[in-house]
């Protein structure tokens, strides 16, 4: 059973029915296409490499320009590719659904996690679903449920705990014909503390929003505010309001328990999101890949250390230097530093910088489940495995 019908709730469930093991997909929203809570960016490296539906995909953008607090100091980027593309998330959701079930997956909308239990060779699992409560037994449970996963805390797995609060409008588009599409981004520690404000307008849909540190931060407030702000400088619809969305963004890097014998975490659930950029949708889909082959390694050939390296102190490390940059972004909290950043990313010495942040490559490192196995250990990661072995020992007296 996997739980949460987002992104990587359906790649991973998808992939799963697709190497032959039995999959219910279940989420408690009734239309996946309700209470989006991603802008729905994909990155290039993203569109490269996934077969994303084409249709359900706005126009590609190559622009980025980036604006001091005081609006007067900016830097825009070009790229020679079409770097990002904004997707109809909604429309997105319901293809990949169509997908998972024709691959054979069982998709229950409208259910509700209410608990989740290790026993002996199973997970007990109770739903609810318009009101009943229903007992299910599944011989493995998977958490793409979110940010707060639910799943993490019924089976003990660990929780993200650092996080970015955000809201975005969606309006119409305001670009004439022609006009290229640009992603606007603002550093702004007031505005918006520890993180950006952004305006992506593709000619088919405005994406406006804000996000930043929970503590220094009122998202509905600061959105309103940075709307106002935008008058005059850039193009911005006067139409009325599309859609609404929130939430939490988890930015505290790749979780350490994120694998038992009974079930695994992906996406935000597993902390799979950049501490810097907040980009998640590239790396939930490249884990849930991975996923789906340690689940295959186990449930099929009973390959305890397919657990081990999904959770390797290895992973985890590909995130060092964006938490140190997050940890950089965290400490600039007034506008003149703000300023005298920006100011130095547009110097020859650190300009490279800014578009390797917004074009580069780097995501949630893609590796297969045999390079993963194969790589060299140094003797704080055979430690860290060690760990590993005893706890999901303890996690059941169960065998596949």
């Amino acid at each position: 059973m996997v739980v949460g019908a987002g992104l990587a709730g359906l790649a991973c469930a998808r992939g799963l029915a697709a190497a032959g093991i039995q999959t219910v997909l279940v989420d408690q929203k009734r239309a996946l296409g309700e209470r989006i809570h991603t802008t729905g960016i994909f990155v290039r490296r993203t569109l490269e490499d996934f077969a994303l539906p084409d249709a359900c995909l706005g126009p590609p953008v190559r622009d980025v320009v980036l604006y001091a607090p005081s609006r007067r100091r900016r830097l825009a980027l070009a790229s020679r590719h079409d770097e990002f593309r904004v997707g109809d998330m909604a429309a997105l959701y319901q293809a990949l659904r169509e997908e998972a079930a024709a691959a054979g997956v069982q998709v229950r909308t409208g259910h509700r996690l209410l608990s989740a239990r290790a026993a002996r060779g199973a997970v007990e699992i109770e739903l609810e679903e318009s009101g009943r409560r229903r007992r299910f037994s599944a011989g493995f449970l998977v958490g793409a449920d979110g940010a707060r996963s639910p799943v993490a805390a019924q089976l003990g797995l660990d929780r993200n705990r650092a996080f970015l609060i955000g809201a975005e409008d969606v309006l119409p588009s305001a670009l004439g014909g022609g006009e290229p599409p640009i992603m606007h981004c603002f550093i702004d520690p007031e505005l918006a503390p520890g993180y950006l404000a952004w305006l992506v307008d593709d000619g088919h849909q405005a994406h406006v929003g804000v996000a930043g540190e929970p503590s220094r931060f009122r998202p509905l407030a600061a959105l309103a505010a940075f709307r106002a702000s935008l008058a005059g400088l850039v193009p911005l619809s006067s139409g009325v309001r599309i859609e609404r969305r929130g939430g939490r963004i988890p930015v505290g890097g790749l979780l350490r328990r994120i694998a038992s014998e009974r079930a695994l975490l992906v996406g935000d659930a597993a902390g799979a999101v950049s501490p810097l950029t907040a980009g998640g949708l590239d790396p939930c889909l490249r884990q849930s890949r991975l996923a789906v082959d340690v689940i295959r390694a186990w449930l099929g050939d009973g390959r305890r250390e397919a657990l081990e390296a999904y959770q390797a102190p290895s992973l985890r490390r590909r995130f060092r230097g964006r938490m140190l940059m997050r940890r950089a972004l965290d400490r600039l909290q007034s506008k003149s530093a703000a300023e005298l950043a920006l100011a130095a990313l547009r110097a020859p010495p650190l300009a490279p910088l800014a578009s390797r942040v917004f074009f580069g490559r780097g995501s949630f490192p893609d590796l297969d489940l045999e390079a993963l196995l194969a790589a060299p250990t140094s003797a704080r990661d055979r430690l860290s495995a060690a760990m590993a072995r005893l706890r999901l020992g303890r996690d059941a007296e169960l065998a596949p």
